[in-house]
């Protein structure tokens, strides 16, 4: 069930691949970077792989075999090998789905119109030594899923359907609406029984005053009496 090995740096005895076998059905990506293999003849039938790390190793031929091996490759890395002329890379015309090559580093490099050549050899290849025809570097796999993650990220962060807080916002409104509508009828209420308390006080004060004003009318009305009679007993003097 593994569909991904990587055995970076386990040396090679012999040259020779060493522990694999057609078990590896399920194997997709395989790596064996810098383990000094000089020949690729006992790699196992791993029909569903697609890319293939031999970096750093010192293979100077024999590539037919993962047109053989290997039919769905889509990415091989043979940088730092001792790949030196076309006639060796030409082996990799039968892998028909192959769209990254990698041969940095290998004295292939140093020829003449070298990528223009490989180009021209191999045209199913996108991507050589990490860059297209017209010098487009090729986009990074882990780049594209963090892309993809931040994409998620940021659908999550968006703001959910409007008509859900709409709805929020409008109870939010009713409830503070029929607050304030209760405070209202409160002041209201006291404000009356207020006014009602006021006037009958008012009216008290209005019944008080009356009475002030009659007795002062009666005082009044007592020195008139009093005046013609005095004025009588002052002739009469």
């Amino acid at each position: 069930q593994v569909t991904e090995l990587v055995l970076d740096n386990c040396r090679s005895s012999n040259g020779e691949i060493e522990g694999l076998n057609d078990s590896f059905k399920e194997l997709q990506f395989l790596s064996m970077a810098n383990v000094e293999l000089t020949s690729l003849a006992k790699l196992p039938t791993l029909s569903k792989l697609r890319k293939l790390e031999l970096s750093d190793n010192v293979i100077s031929g024999g590539l037919e075999v993962l047109a053989e091996r290997c039919p769905n490759l889509t990415y091989l890395n043979l940088s730092g090998n001792k790949i030196k002329d076309l006639g060796t890379v030409e082996a990799l015309q039968n892998l028909k789905n192959l769209k990254s090559l990698d041969l940095f580093n290998c004295e292939i490099t140093n020829l003449e119109d070298y990528r223009d050549s490989i180009f021209e050899l191999l045209q199913q290849i996108t991507y050589l030594d990490g860059f297209d025809q017209e010098d487009n570097e090729a986009p990074d796999s882990e780049d594209d899923d963090d892309e993809g993650d931040e994409d998620d990220d940021d659908d999550e962060n968006e703001a959910g359907p409007p008509g859900e807080y709409e709805e929020e916002d409008d109870e939010d409104d009713g409830a503070s609406d029929l607050g304030e509508g209760e405070e209202e009828e409160e002041v209201g209420l006291s404000y009356l029984i207020k006014e009602e308390i006021q006037d009958e006080e008012d009216d008290d004060d209005y019944v008080e005053g009356g009475d002030e004003e009659e007795e002062a009318e009666g005082v009044r009305g007592e020195k008139r009496k009093r005046e013609p009679e005095d004025e009588g007993e002052e002739e009469e003097d």
